[in-house]
């Protein structure tokens, strides 16, 4: 029962992580409005750490096919032929080791309505719980003077590692809307 308690308050806690932790910077100053089109900033995703364990090709074309069509909702087309584009696009897949102490208390008594006390003593139990967390991070630069001009990030708690090629491009695409969803800024 003990046990089952801990991994609700930790599953609770993870749940709460994977929410809110979506960022978004832009250049107040600039026309978003006067972005027409983008191409890909080679490397077009970058990893860190650059470890052959996250790096894999299917990796790369399940980002740059979310990010592509995120940006063709926003009414963003990729480049025709050699044109430049209106912005450059670059990734960044980034996955940490993460840590996260969980305190357990049990035990203890309780108050009767006549003010006696029952119970035992209480009893604290304190873990650490190890995570991997995933954050794609999007980079836009004006092509005309290669400034960033906006910059969305969106974090997602890594359940079951490896996850299948299915719940990868769930995830992937799902992280690119959260990530996305304030571009244009307003």
């Amino acid at each position: 029962m003990l046990r089952r308690l801990a991994l609700l308050s930790l599953m609770l806690l993870l749940g709460a992580c994977q929410s809110g932790n979506v960022t978004q910077d832009f250049d107040a100053s600039r026309d978003f409005a006067a972005y027409r089109s983008w191409v890909w900033q080679e490397p077009g995703l970058q990893y860190r750490p650059d470890d052959p364990r996250i790096k894999s090709d299917l990796t790369e074309q399940r980002i740059r096919q979310a990010v592509a069509g995120q940006l063709d909702q926003r009414g963003l087309r990729p480049a025709q032929g050699n044109s430049r584009g209106d912005l450059k696009v670059q990734a960044y897949l980034i996955v940490e080791n993460r840590q996260q102490q969980i305190t357990t208390h049990y035990g203890g008594g309780w108050g009767g309505y006549w003010g006696g006390y029952w119970g035992g003593p209480m009893y604290n139990e304190t873990r650490s719980v190890d995570y991997k967390v995933a954050t794609i991070q999007v980079d836009m630069f004006d092509a005309r003077d290669g400034k960033l001009v906006w910059r969305g990030s969106a974090e997602q708690i890594m359940n079951n590692y490896p996850p299948s090629p299915e719940e990868r491009n769930t995830a992937i695409h799902n992280t690119v809307a959260k990530l996305m969803g304030n571009y244009p800024p307003r």
